[in-house]
């Protein structure tokens, strides 16, 4: 019997995972049977990890079971690629979803939400012709009641390239795609101007090709990554009624030398047919996997630790950023779900002038543990990376005293670095806590905290 198969880069949420499922059996006119919350737990095999999660709570006579791996892309990635076969996905199967999952609304920002993401659905394309693409949102806030011009704008493009939108309300005409190239540069062209600075982006129809503003450069190289997205999206949705007319980037800020050919933005403009004014563009070096199974990076053992204590144990993790993934809410015990300021109170002018210790360090997860009354800050590292790990330890002091205190009360506060990689059986570093090894052992550090030794005796009873 066919299972489905989820690869993610992101820690798999049951609410998520449920919604997809549910996604999928509507598409297909069945019904699943499952509890209110399903739960999210690792295989096993000679008490070792098998780097491969099982969904549990749900049942259906169409698919046998649900499983769950941590992948990453080869360059941009959707949050989850959805898979409907027997056996585990190879690089070369085909999927039936491809979902990127944001918590962000327009009450947190106008660009990122929409244009952030733009691209991946562009990029997703090239390897997966004909793939459901979906937007799925996992709002934590309340949604805005009036989406900007932005997000009306971007929602629109989305839908015109084939998007599906799924979690947010909207009106009917927010929804509609673009039905000609000059609706759709009539309206992109009537939006309000950018602040004083910003490098508009406009869309110039001419005889022999059609130009689009929009500042590229960042940091040395091409990194802006809401224009990323917003150009390429732009540029796609041209080529549904313009096929042959040059698409030219203008006021890019880019040099010569700062294009490089392994670039997301120079791969989906050789695909598409994007130039630079006045800059050659460079052949791009195409990957030919969209994606690898993920076996080195040190958000495979944070997740883990992070899935687990969730399924096994009354934990809470009430804040999560695995290896670079989307930053999450801080769970605040008093006023809810807060995204947590880049910087110290009151310390935004000092770090723009130099300063940067002003920021706020925040550790790749933070767990209470309410039995014992406990928060441990966990940084997550690679084997090879661990004394970094080590060091970064002693950044916490300010988000403990601004923001843990207030928020729970703890009665103690713990710092540990969680580890993966190696084929180490033992942890010499007593700030190490636990280390996931390449072979899926699970080490508990000589320090480690009651709610780890908890989480890691009940797995191996099992």
């Amino acid at each position: 019997m066919k299972n489905i198969w989820i690869l993610t880069e992101e820690r798999p949420k049951a609410n998520i995972i449920k919604t997809i499922l549910e996604k999928f059996a509507s598409d297909n006119s069945f019904k699943i049977n499952s509890k209110k919350e399903l739960r999210v737990v690792p295989i096993l095999k000679d008490n070792c990890f098998t780097f491969t999660y099982k969904v549990e709570g749900i049942t259906c006579n169409h698919f046998g079971s649900v499983f769950i791996k941590i992948a990453s892309g080869n360059s941009s990635f959707v949050d989850f690629l959805v898979f409907f076969q027997e056996a585990e996905p190879t690089e070369k199967s085909t999927p039936l979803y491809a979902i990127e999952e944001t918590k962000t609304d327009d009450s947190e920002s106008r660009n990122t939400g929409i244009y952030q993401r733009c691209s991946k659905f562009v990029y997703v394309e090239f390897y997966y012709p004909g793939v459901k693409k979906i937007m799925l949102y996992n709002l934590q806030i309340q949604q805005k009641e009036k989406p900007t011009a932005t997000n009306i704008f971007g929602m629109r493009m989305l839908r015109t390239i084939g998007v599906e939108v799924m979690g947010k309300i909207y009106d009917k005409e927010i929804m509609k795609p673009f039905s000609s190239l000059k609706e759709f540069v009539d309206l992109k062209n009537s939006m309000r101007m950018p602040p004083a600075g910003n490098v508009p982006i406009k869309i110039e129809v001419n005889n022999d090709s059609i130009k689009v503003s929009g500042r590229l450069y960042k940091a040395g190289g091409i990194g802006h990554d809401p224009n990323i997205g917003a150009l390429t999206i732009i540029a796609l949705c041209i080529r549904k009624w313009e096929k042959k007319k040059d698409i030219i980037i203008t006021k890019h800020g880019l040099k010569q030398s700062n294009l490089g050919k392994s670039n997301k933005f120079i791969q989906i403009a050789n695909k598409i047919g994007i130039k630079l004014d006045g800059l050659k563009m460079p052949i791009a070096v195409s990957h030919e996997n969209y994606w690898h199974y993920d076996m080195s990076q040190e958000k495979v053992a944070s997740i883990f630790l992070h899935v687990v204590l969730v399924a096994y144990t009354k934990a809470q993790v009430i804040y999560s950023n695995h290896g670079g993934s989307e930053r999450g809410y801080f769970l605040h015990n008093k006023l809810g779900p807060i995204a947590i300021e880049k910087y110290q109170e009151g310390k935004r002018e000092k770090y723009k002038l130099g300063d940067k210790t002003m920021i706020i360090y925040i550790p790749d997860v933070i767990v209470f543990d309410p039995k014992r009354n406990q928060i441990i800050n966990v940084e997550g590292k690679k084997y090879s990376t661990r004394k970094d790990g080590i060091k970064e330890l002693k950044n916490y002091s300010y988000i403990e005293k601004k923001i843990l205190k207030p928020s729970h009360n703890p009665s103690s506060i713990l710092r540990t670095v969680v580890v993966f990689g190696s084929k180490e059986k033992r942890i010499k570093e007593k700030q190490i806590g636990f280390m996931l090894n390449e072979n899926g052992e699970m080490i508990l550090g000589k320090q480690a905290p009651e709610i780890f030794k908890e989480v890691v005796k009940k797995l191996l009873s099992r």
